[in-house]
């Protein structure tokens, strides 16, 4: 879907993106001209109040929703001008989710957590199994791969959701609020594995949070203020 020769595009662009809801005095404009360019390899920071358009945003990036206006280019594709079938195999083949709630199957072993991506991808069970192993190594993980949900702990059920995330080997992982449901200690660990997996795996991260300590991982800030993008800064922690 996606052409040998996009690679030279941008890989995530948002042009002058609105998304509206409602109409007449109940419109509410979640985005409102919004411009952002992220290159592969980027660590973003997406910041912003409640009701900045962060989220939205995110579910932008996400193919998870349209804008209203403006243009989203994927590898320089409009994502606009795709189907809701050709968006759902962009989502598949490009991208991964981490979620604050982990989003695991609660009776189901972290290994066949891991393997679903691959099992809607028709992969043949031995391959997957292999695959899965190797993403639960990734994430440090080695000798859990039995456990269920209830046996780990919550920062090993988010290692458990960001193996899931990486095991198809996707060009971009979104986490949305990763660390909202984790201490301190542990907000940490998962904040240095997604620092880790951005630098040695080259797999581009966006992630949406409010924790100023967990943005400063990122290369880059984007914060969000009533729809609009209000700063665009290279994170303190990676100023020259």
């Amino acid at each position: 879907m996606i052409a040998s020769d996009a690679a030279k595009a941008p890989l995530i662009e948002l042009r002058d993106v609105a998304k509206v809801y409602g109409a007449g005095q109940a419109e509410v404009r979640a985005l409102d001209g919004v411009n952002m360019r992220i290159d592969d390899g980027e660590f973003v920071a997406i910041m912003g109040p409640s009701g900045s358009g962060k989220s939205t945003a995110m579910n932008m990036i996400g193919c998870l929703d349209v804008p209203t206006s403006g243009q989203y280019l994927f590898r320089g594709v409009d994502v606009g001008a795709l189907t809701r079938n050709q968006r759902a195999l962009l989502r598949r083949n490009y991208l991964g989710f981490v979620f604050q709630g982990f989003n695991l199957l609660g009776r189901t072993s972290a290994l066949e957590n891991v393997e679903l991506p691959l099992i809607y991808r028709g992969m043949r069970m031995r391959d997957r199994h292999a695959q899965a192993l190797r993403a639960l190594h990734r994430v440090g993980l080695d000798g859990r791969e039995h456990h269920t949900p209830a046996e780990l702990s919550g920062g090993q059920q988010q290692r458990v959701a960001i193996a899931r995330a990486i095991v198809s080997s996707p060009a971009v992982l979104l986490a949305d609020e990763p660390t909202g449901n984790l201490d301190t200690a542990k907000s940490r660990e998962i904040m240095e594995l997604l620092r880790e997996l951005n630098e040695t795996e080259a797999i581009t991260v966006v992630m949406v949070t409010h924790e100023t300590e967990m943005a400063a991982y990122a290369h880059r800030i984007v914060r969000f203020i009533d729809g609009r993008i209000d700063t665009d800064q290279t994170s303190p922690a990676h100023a020259a």
